[in-house]
């Protein structure tokens, strides 16, 4: 009763108290570390018995202390080295430690965790259990030898490693939830690991380093890891903000290496052999992918062709007129129009069309059996697959909200902005190459300039800017003029051919960056 009212004793406990906490935070990341080696059903029972063991063993090394105390006592001497039974059991822990370290870092950095999933078996239980209780003692030593020189009572010390274990029992299984999510904490505190072993070497061969030395390296390590977790949470803070079909196809286009693809594709437009690791993406691949992933976030602007390129037939003409028109012409589908294109009547087959016209059928009869499907410029590409489905091999008709004729689209023209472009027999290519830059028409695709070109983002979504003529017009502010130049860099684009009313031509210089030059 005495030794409760003393308060000195309560300072004594207090002080072993916080003491052996913070000695046993390292104690604990390890743990978690060894845990991790075994099925997840028996991690936390592998916890509980290997601290359960070690609170015993602790409590067994406080029962001998007079024994402890001899520890220091010289035993041999080897080399101008004299050791005591301190010395020996720091040095045997040290080259522990060291070992447990290395062969730790080494099967993280080489990416060798045991992982039932991948056919590699766990660890054995009872294997991890005494690693637990022998890496205890070594942690533990310190902790005890220097609880017998602060206090005199062998009951406060018990006391105290008591509280102190069942501390480290509550918060084993959150640190180490937290530990296994944070691959670099781990990698941060086997390096503790070894630093701590090269000390308990050094001092095994009686070289005393001083405690604080190695507090403040662990401490400095772990505020800049504190700032690393920050950062990181940040940047996903941040990128969750983004959709998450987005940043999929980020992810996807960055582990393809969109800069790679540029120079692959430069380099073979320049005729110059690239030769293609095994099991890498080769150009088409990486652009069919690039484009099934951005399709969602294109409009159908970009896609459909556009109104002044709309092959179509008007029903008011003569029967020759409109036979002469269907034969010239390599497209097999016409939109049958009564004057003008945004009064649509129908669809027509150019075979079916001919047929009719030698036996004489009516024009206007004929496109009315087959109407025309109409959908909003606004619609989402996704679910304009469905919509040309049900066409059944036709195509649709993209208007605006007054319901003027804007594009049609086909399912070519779908297949052109995932795989690239296939021109008709009447078509030239949009994007050629020309002696060091590109001729691209205005009504190219922004999407398929970026894949060419290899760039990212050359507008903002917010932007709603879908073809290259819509590009130069909002740089420039307005339409721009034949000659006129501008800059977007890294492009210097150059205006070929434009009038009035469109931008028909420009020419697309990219300018290497030194960034680029040295790679």
């Amino acid at each position: 009763m005495e030794l409760l009212m003393d308060p000195q004793i309560w300072v004594g406990l207090l002080t072993l108290v916080v003491l052996e906490i913070v000695l046993g935070i390292d104690n604990l990341v390890f743990i978690a570390i060894l845990a991790d080696k075994l099925p997840p059903k028996q991690r936390d029972k592998a916890r509980l018995i290997g601290l359960s063991l070690a609170l015993i063993m602790r409590l067994a090394l406080l029962s001998v202390i007079s024994w402890m105390v001899t520890l220091t006592q010289p035993l041999f001497t080897a080399f101008n080295f004299t050791f005591s039974g301190r010395d020996l059991i720091m040095l045997v822990g040290g080259l522990f430690l060291l070992f447990k370290a290395t062969t730790e870092l080494h099967e993280r950095l080489e990416n060798r965790q045991h992982d039932g999933g991948h056919g590699k078996g766990y660890a054995s239980f009872w294997v991890v259990v005494m690693q637990i209780v022998v890496l205890d003692a070594v942690f533990s030593l310190d902790a005890v030898i220097t609880a017998v020189g602060m206090v005199s009572h062998l009951p406060v010390m018990m006391a105290a490693v008591i509280i102190a274990m069942a501390v480290m029992l509550l918060a084993s299984k959150p640190l180490t939830r937290f530990v296994n999510q944070h691959p670099t904490v781990v990698v941060l505190c086997l390096s503790f690991l070894l630093m701590i072993g090269l000390s308990l070497v050094a001092e095994g061969f009686g070289f005393h380093i001083p405690k604080g030395y190695l507090y403040a390296a662990i401490g400095f390590s772990i505020l800049i890891e504190m700032f690393n977790q920050i950062a990181s949470r940040n940047f996903i803070r941040q990128q969750s903000n983004q959709p998450l079909r987005a940043r999929t196809a980020d992810a996807i286009l960055r582990l393809m290496g969109g800069r790679r693809q540029a120079q692959v594709q430069q380099d073979s437009e320049n005729h110059i052999p690239v030769p293609v690791p095994e099991g890498a993406f080769v150009e088409e691949e990486r652009y069919m992918i690039n484009g099934v992933l951005s399709l969602a976030s294109r409009s159908l602007r970009g896609i459909m062709t556009p109104r002044g390129e709309i092959s179509w037939v008007d029903a008011s003409l003569s029967v020759a007129e409109i036979r002469q028109q269907l034969l010239s012409s390599p497209h097999s589908l016409f939109p049958v129009c009564r004057g003008e294109l945004d009064e649509v009547i129908g669809v027509v087959r150019a075979k079916e069309m001919l047929v009719a016209l030698e036996e004489g059928g009516d024009v206007e009869s004929i496109a009315a059996a087959t109407p025309a499907i109409v959908v909003p410029e606004t619609l989402d590409p996704i679910n304009l697959l469905g919509v040309l489905r049900r066409a059944r091999g036709s195509f649709v008709i993209v208007t605006n909200e007054f319901g003027v004729v804007q594009g049609l689209v086909t399912p070519l023209d779908v297949l052109e902005a995932i795989a690239g472009e296939f021109p008709d027999a009447d078509e030239t290519p949009e994007i050629i190459n020309d002696d060091g830059g590109w001729l691209v028409k205005g009504s190219t695709d922004i999407h398929a300039l970026q894949q060419t070109l290899g760039l990212e983002h050359l507008t903002n979504h917010d932007d709603d800017i879908a073809t290259v003529a819509g590009l130069v017009i909002a740089i420039n502010g307005q339409i721009p003029r034949s000659g006129d130049v501008l800059e977007l860099p890294p492009l210097k684009i150059t205006i070929v051919t434009a009038n009035d009313y469109r931008v028909d031509l420009v020419r697309i210089v990219k300018e290497q960056s030194a960034h680029d030059d040295e790679e």
